[in-house]
């Protein structure tokens, strides 16, 4: 599976960007699908993540009420729409793609390549 991010830029603090995912390759929709993101100087962390049907979301508590992740399954495309932006969400965000709706962290089998999302203040 091959996963391709886009959408990132530079945005004030309490703006929305959308980011989009889209994968290719054998089977792309038989997988449950993250976004993860790393800021400077800092771990790699879960943000949200969506099961294979797109039935089922969960959220990092940090994005929890500002954030939505959603798929369509036809377009074979993820998307995280983020709304009331702050500065302490800048980081460069990447997607993912596991067989496990729960996989840790670093346990996701695919990763694309990350986006950087700015928000100035």
């Amino acid at each position: 599976v091959q996963l391709q991010a886009s959408g990132g830029g530079l945005v004030q603090a309490g703006g929305s960007l959308r980011l989009s995912c889209a994968s290719s390759g054998r089977f792309p929709n038989a997988y449950a699908m993250g976004w993860f993101r790393q800021a400077p100087g800092k771990e790699r962390e879960f943000v949200a993540a969506i099961s294979r049907s797109g039935g089922s979301t969960r959220y990092a508590d940090s994005v929890k009420g500002r954030f939505t992740i959603s798929r369509d399954n036809a377009k074979n495309t993820v998307y995280l729409q983020m709304n009331s932006l702050t500065p302490e969400d800048t980081a460069v965000y990447s997607c993912a793609a596991d067989s496990n709706y729960y996989a840790g962290t670093r346990t996701w089998d695919y990763w694309g390549q990350g986006t950087l999302v700015t928000v100035s203040s």
